[in-house]
């Protein structure tokens, strides 16, 4: 995705100067002469009676359509989100920074650095290994990828976005597959890491993945996921979905290391970004700093 320049804009009006009377005006009449007969002053007060139920009326129906105006309607959102990867910058998709709020292990916060950012691609196993065979029926559109390191530079985690081809119904099918199915809990089923050599993501393979998480996103065709390691290149053998690994008191790898934290972190802000784009209000656990 290329940015796009914001219509500028339109100027605003100069305010109007008052206008004093002008030179030579006739002088003033007595104030009792100026004074409104009483038939006059009836049929002003009946005028503006007759405005204030129409004026009432009138807010009163802007009130109730206001909702109906102030939101978009979900065909357009859907249609909005199918386009949200080739019109909106990949800086505003995948922020250079993010910053996750008690995000982390206790609630504490943290900060997730962008350090790679692959071309926009067709998906296929190459880039999300057998994971896109269980997305396949909802087909593919466009697959975009980044990887992020950690504050403290000892943990890596890539995030994916597959804009997928299926109506609402398609999408609504996927997600109850995945959920009846636990496949997002599959281990044979974790995204593929995006490595990039000269970052601390250069070593970020297969058998270095922790932690991982799959969201199917049914208010727009888009599947998030994320999948997180260490930024040393070390070999983890209990890898754990990020659902688990986040419970407190997890005593495995990923969960004492906060890699589960840091997937699901990720994964709900670049969610969040893409709903955004696509005009979905968005969240309080999901708002962009």
């Amino acid at each position: 995705p290329t940015p796009t320049a914001a219509p500028p804009w339109p100027p605003t009006a100069a305010p109007t100067a008052p206008v004093g009377a002008p030179p030579g005006a006739a002088p003033r009449r007595p104030f009792a002469e100026r004074l409104p007969s009483t038939r006059i002053i009836a049929a002003a007060a009946g005028l503006v009676l007759g405005i204030g139920l129409i004026g009432g009326a009138a807010a009163g129906s802007w009130l109730a359509d206001a909702p109906a105006h102030g939101a978009p309607a979900p065909e357009e959102v859907f249609a909005k989100g199918r386009d949200a990867w080739r019109n909106t910058p990949a800086d505003t998709l995948f922020p250079r920074t993010v910053q996750g709020l008690a995000a982390g292990p206790g609630g504490a916060d943290r900060t997730w650095t962008r350090i790679a950012v692959a071309p926009d691609t067709d998906c296929s196993a190459t880039y999300e290994g057998p994971l896109a065979a269980e997305l396949a029926p909802a087909g593919c559109a466009r697959l975009l990828r980044a990887t992020y390191v950690d504050a403290t530079r000892t943990a890596v985690i890539t995030v994916g976005a597959q804009t997928t081809k299926a109506d609402h119904t398609g999408m609504m099918n996927l997600n109850a597959r995945f959920s009846t199915k636990d496949l997002g809990t599959r281990k044979d089923l974790m995204p593929l890491p995006l490595a990039a050599k000269g970052t601390p993501a250069a070593d970020f393979g297969p058998d270095q993945r922790a932690s991982w998480t799959v969201r199917v996103l049914t208010e727009i065709p888009v599947v998030v996921y994320a999948v997180s390691g260490f930024a040393d290149g070390r070999t983890v053998t209990d890898p754990q979905p990020a659902d688990a690994a986040v419970q407190p008191g997890t005593a495995t790898t990923p969960g004492e290391s906060g890699l589960g934290h840091d997937a699901k972190g990720l994964a709900d802000k670049i969610s969040a970004t893409f709903r955004t784009a696509s005009g979905v209000p968005a969240q309080p656990t999901e708002e962009m700093p």
